[in-house]
């Protein structure tokens, strides 16, 4: 894979007042979340209690095609989802929004995050009984909620109750036959929004960007510990999970988040000129010009040239017919696809001392091609910044690092990468200015960065933690 920590996924919800077609109204929001995950996409639409589904593998455009939208119909409710899986395989099975037919009718849930006791949930959930169809924690949400609509009055107290037994990082979209949900964890680790159209749909997403796609604005973040009912009697508020301390995942802004995504009340592309700007205040460089690693490096590297007075450009030339992400079958072949994804400007960079910033420096593997292609096109320097701090630590909320073993900063010294990657220095964001990369001092979860996680670690983290062989199952007898 690219050196860069893999996106979560991105979640989406639309009630509208009438019939319509709601199923383009998801399309066109799951494309503007596409960054959020690559892996599979899915909408679920709802005609009057009638859910149609389509979920595959692949990138929005190629999972719906022009006859898979025509199927889909209208309705006045539906769901989407990308993945990029953080527990579970990629794949079509582990698709979603998950679709459950129970006793008192159908739902249909979308899930952003990762769960830290799934591994406990399932078991038990196992113990009673149930069959599951996927390895993700999705369908373990998915079944404890369904368990607790089957003794609830409705499926609002059912996440409710279902709120108590979860732990971890989730915002949820959730679909019944006559009402929409969103949910968000009491800590508020992923993001969730809610937006209005001038036609009164409402609409939940993972991020403004989203709303902006599909013609609606913003009207307000869904509260840590919140759930929102929408139904044909408006909006409803439940608190009770709320009030705890926020614990928001930094990362959003330094790499997962869009630009133009507003969360909190500050945009993304302004946070990332900030941590530019704080760069640019701890490494002073005598360089000729700034240059950022598209995309997510670009805003960082205009902060850092604006603070410093060095001249920013555009060093890089990106593929836009590659996505984030893509496999190969070895660390040669990975390295030689950079060139594939990103070209140099070379007329940008011969004879120059190069500030070259992206967005974080995970295991070094890219890094260091990217730093020999500046050099091959005549660059005299380059000091590699890193716009977020030192990656030290695994992550148990949604964001693909569950080790230390392959994360340089955690066996190297900053002279050490250097050397590993080929530039003249390395560099990284501070702890102190990764806590005002908003503007203020916010509430978030730098446990990546600092080992502070704000829940109990789980028991198990690998990711496949679900796909055990027969010989590792105690559960199993022949």
């Amino acid at each position: 894979m690219f050196d860069h920590i893999h996106e979560e996924c991105g979640v989406f919800g639309i009630f509208a007042p009438q019939k319509q077609n709601v199923a383009s109204t998801a399309y066109y929001a799951l494309f503007a979340l596409q960054h959020r995950g690559q892996e599979s996409a899915g909408i679920v639409v709802n005609d009057d209690g009638v859910f149609t589904a389509h979920k595959d593998a692949g990138l929005v455009n190629d999972v719906f095609t022009p006859e898979v939208m025509a199927r889909l119909g209208e309705g006045n409710m539906a769901v989407g989802h990308v993945r990029y899986g953080t527990t579970g395989r990629g794949g079509r099975e582990n698709a979603q929004p998950i679709v459950v037919n129970h006793l008192k009718g159908n739902m249909a849930l979308a899930h952003n995050g990762n769960l830290t006791n799934a591994y406990e949930l399932r078991s038990a959930l196992e113990d009673e009984g149930s069959i599951f169809h996927t390895t993700t924690d999705s369908e373990v949400i998915a079944y404890v909620i369904t368990k607790e609509r089957v003794k609830k009055r409705s499926i609002e107290a059912a996440v409710v109750s279902a709120m108590d037994k979860l732990k971890g990082a989730y915002s949820l979209v959730v679909m019944s036959p006559s009402k929409l949900i969103a949910a968000r964890d009491p800590q508020g680790f992923r993001p969730l929004c809610l937006g209005k159209r001038d036609d009164g749909a409402y609409i939940v997403a993972s991020e403004s960007c989203a709303l902006g796609a599909v013609g609606a604005h913003k009207i307000r973040e869904i509260e840590p510990g919140e759930m929102l009912v929408i139904g044909k009697d408006g909006l409803a508020s439940d608190k009770s999970h709320c009030g705890g301390k926020k614990s928001f995942c930094v990362f959003e802004y330094f790499y997962t988040a869009r630009p133009d995504s507003e969360i909190d009340g500050c945009y993304v592309h302004d946070a990332r000129k900030r941590a530019g700007a704080f760069l640019a205040d701890k490494y002073r460089i005598d360089a000729d010009i700034v240059i950022g690693v598209p995309d997510s490096g670009l805003d960082a590297a205009l902060g850092y040239a604006q603070k410093s007075g060095i001249p920013y450009g555009i060093g890089f030339l990106k593929n836009k017919y590659i996505g984030r992400t893509f496999i190969a079958p070895d660390q040669k072949v990975r390295e030689d696809k950079v060139k594939i994804k990103l070209n140099v400007i070379a007329s940008a960079v011969k004879g120059k001392r190069v500030i070259l910033i992206d967005d974080s420096i995970v295991r070094g593997t890219t890094s260091r091609p990217i730093v020999r292609q500046l050099r091959e096109a005549g660059a005299t320097e380059v000091h590699f910044l890193s716009s977020a701090p030192k990656f030290l630590n695994p992550c148990y909320y949604g964001t693909d690092i569950d080790s230390r073993e392959n994360l340089i900063a955690c066996h190297h010294s900053e002279k050490e990468i250097a050397n590993i990657i080929g530039a003249d220095s390395v560099g990284y964001l501070d702890l102190e200015d990764a806590k005002k990369i908003t503007g203020e001092e916010g509430q978030f979860c730098m446990a990546c960065f600092d080992g502070n996680y704000p829940t109990e670690a789980p028991t198990r983290v690998e990711k496949n933690r679900f796909e055990r062989p027969i010989s590792e199952n105690p559960k199993f007898r022949k």
